[in-house]
């Protein structure tokens, strides 16, 4: 099914740059032919852009609908994915545990797989969902005043645990000074722990991840989260906030739903903040910086 409605969208945007070529030559022909009428000159003219204008404007839709359904299609296959893994596995898990009498070290080894198994099915459901309220525009929320240093303290702990990291894996030196934003804690807290999750899942088997906040001019906040990881490719790095895009070169890494960092964009500008990435390109890491109003 999604073959064919590639093939059928495929064939009206091809259908499409023949009829833009005819009409560039059947109304260049005709307006040599009539040189000398100039009121049919004019006319030809305006007659020539408007097709050629409606042509090029159907033909971009045409072309824009044939990325948007690869995106559809490939976010189908991210979450059927990251929904039915874990829920083999945990299946798995259950069926030996229920089939046979296991040593207890062997009993809690599965019972942690398991339990880490539902805390990656739990952040696929959430990241669906999350991406559902952000684009509800009358969505509650509840700002208020937060130290950004001990909201990064306690985002740096979680990913720990659930990575089961070693303390050196993420450095973070709290500034000097405390740094206070208004803002939603829960959203604040989803946006920062997608970041440092890219941070690990795309830093190999030993991650180096260093965090650091600082207040910077016109009274904002600044945050960098920076990895040594595989890095982005140049011309991926004004497309990684968009939704359902994946860096190409690593698809075949680690699996996601190509929603995370359009929902750090969405809760990152809502708080009136910037977000943004620097990299070198392929193996020389990357460099996520957040940019939020200081109180």
């Amino acid at each position: 099914m999604v073959t064919r409605r590639r093939k059928s969208a495929i064939v009206f945007l091809v259908l499409g740059i023949c009829l833009i070529g005819v009409a560039v030559a059947l109304n260049v022909g005709w307006i040599l032919l009539n040189l000398r009428e100039v009121v049919l000159l004019i006319l030809g003219i305006v007659f020539f852009a408007v097709i050629i204008t409606g042509l090029v404007l159907n033909t971009i839709f045409l072309f824009r609908e044939i990325r948007r359904n690869e995106q559809h299609d490939a976010f189908i296959n991210a979450v059927t994915h990251e929904l039915k893994t874990p829920i083999a596995s945990i299946k798995l898990y259950l069926e030996t545990l229920k089939a046979r009498e296991l040593p207890e070290e062997k009993r809690r080894e599965f019972y942690g797989r398991m339990l880490a198994d539902s805390d990656r099915l739990l952040n696929t459901v959430e990241q669906v969902l999350q991406a559902g309220r952000t684009s509800e525009k009358n969505r509650d929320t509840r700002f208020e005043k937060l130290d950004l240093s001990s909201l990064i303290e306690e985002i740096v702990e979680l990913v720990r645990v659930r990575y089961n990291l070693d303390p050196s894996a993420i450095r973070y030196s709290p500034p000097s000074s405390e740094i206070k934003v208004v803002g939603d804690h829960d959203e604040l807290q989803t946006a920062l722990i997608n970041l440092l999750d890219n941070a690990v899942k795309y830093s190999g088997n030993t991650p180096k991840i260093s965090i650091r906040l600082k207040s910077s001019a016109m009274n904002k906040a600044d945050i960098y989260i920076r990895d040594s990881g595989v890095g982005i490719p140049p011309a991926d790095l004004k497309r990684v906030f968009k939704r359902f895009y994946r860096v190409s070169r690593v698809s075949a890494g680690p699996k996601g739903t190509g929603l995370g960092l359009a929902i750090v964009r969405s809760i990152i500008v809502r708080h009136g903040g910037r977000v943004g990435v620097e990299s070198k390109g392929d193996g020389k890491g990357s460099t996520f910086w957040v940019q939020l109003p200081r109180v």
